[in-house]
């Protein structure tokens, strides 16, 4: 595999895993046009690289505001980016990966939609001699078939999400649960890591549990019939992202409930305000600047000695954010 190009994309891939942190490009990088940007192994230039991207879609916010990141960073860089939109579907995804294929992009990055059934389609790309680098979101296939994972530790977002559930409401709650997409790596693990830890607390409990899909207005759709189905007895929300926490205190707001503890994942300006406000408990934060210097370091570091990425897996530490320490992630975030 080309591995310098390979790397490359980990400028991208900084920008996909922080799109809350766009101001924060790879500046500290040559420019386009100065003579150390040249790939030794293949005389290419960064106006000469084509990167190929299978998005999921726009479910989100935090992934819309990924996509703008994605495409202001290929530009800032002067590489040529070509940019399919899988509107929330693996068998666009999976079509759009062989697109690119065809047009002989020299790396392809990509979002999967769920964990399984990649493996075809990641050999084809093998095959082609195009290497694939994971972000944000894992796929379940032999670690021959991509180069680097970069991603949050959505385990660990789980389990942290739970013990400041835990805290927050004194070790006792009636809790519906929105669900992100079903079968995504960010869904599995935080499913299964908030409740590893909810086993330790007998008065917490989980009456219900649907999928939002990572949508707003799917959340608070759900949302509505929890509410109509447990009214008053509901007295947490966990979210797994801050869409469709958004959504719940909508639904919450609407039927002129309070005192609902509502936890989501993101960060996202809009819910740290929530925060702020007291219509959200807590949410999980990215770190969106540390992982875009952890993609131009990986970056760096290969370009001057051919180091490739080590680990292969990279995973970040989440950390919780309450009104106890909002004002670190509103600097973070530029909320105002």
């Amino acid at each position: 595999m080309k591995f310098s190009r390979v790397l490359f994309l980990l400028v991208i891939c900084a920008a996909m895993l922080g799109p809350m942190g766009c101001a924060q490009r790879p500046v500290a990088l040559s420019t386009p046009g100065s003579g150390s940007n040249v790939d030794a192994k293949t005389g290419k230039t960064y106006q000469d690289l084509i990167v190929g991207y299978a998005q999921i879609g726009a479910e989100s916010e935090w992934r819309a505001a990924n996509t703008i990141s994605i495409k202001e960073t290929a530009e800032h860089l002067g590489v040529e980016l070509r940019f399919l939109d899988a509107q929330q579907k693996q068998e666009n995804q999976i079509e759009a990966v062989r697109k690119l294929i065809i047009q002989k992009v020299d790396v392809i990055g990509i979002s999967p939609i769920v964990e399984t059934g990649w493996d075809e389609v990641f050999q084809e790309a093998k095959d082609a001699g195009i290497p694939i680098i994971l972000v944000d979101r894992r796929a379940t296939v032999p670690d021959n078939l991509y180069v680097s994972y970069l991603g949050s530790d959505f385990l660990e977002e789980g389990r942290k999400a739970a013990r400041v559930m835990a805290t927050l409401v004194n070790g006792k709650a009636n809790i519906v649960e929105l669900v992100g997409t079903i079968g995504s790596a960010p869904a599995n693990d935080r499913y299964t890591g908030f409740r590893e830890i909810l086993k330790n607390y007998p008065g917490m409990q989980i009456i219900d549990s649907q999928s939002g899909d990572f949508t707003r207005a799917r959340g608070k759709e759900v949302m509505v019939t929890f509410l109509q189905k447990y009214g008053k007895n509901i007295t947490a929300v966990y979210a797994h992202n801050d869409d469709m926490a958004l959504g719940a205190i909508e639904a919450v707001k609407a039927r002129g409930l309070s005192g609902i503890a509502i936890i989501g994942f993101d960060a996202l300006p809009e819910a740290l305000a929530q925060v702020r406000d007291g219509g959200m408990t807590a949410t999980i934060e990215q770190f969106p600047g540390k992982q875009s210097s952890m993609g131009v370091q990986t970056l760096v570091k290969f370009l001057k000695d051919g180091t490739k990425p080590d680990p292969k897996i990279i995973l970040l530490t989440p950390q919780a954010v309450t009104k106890d320490n909002l004002n670190i992630a509103e600097r973070l975030n530029e909320v105002k």
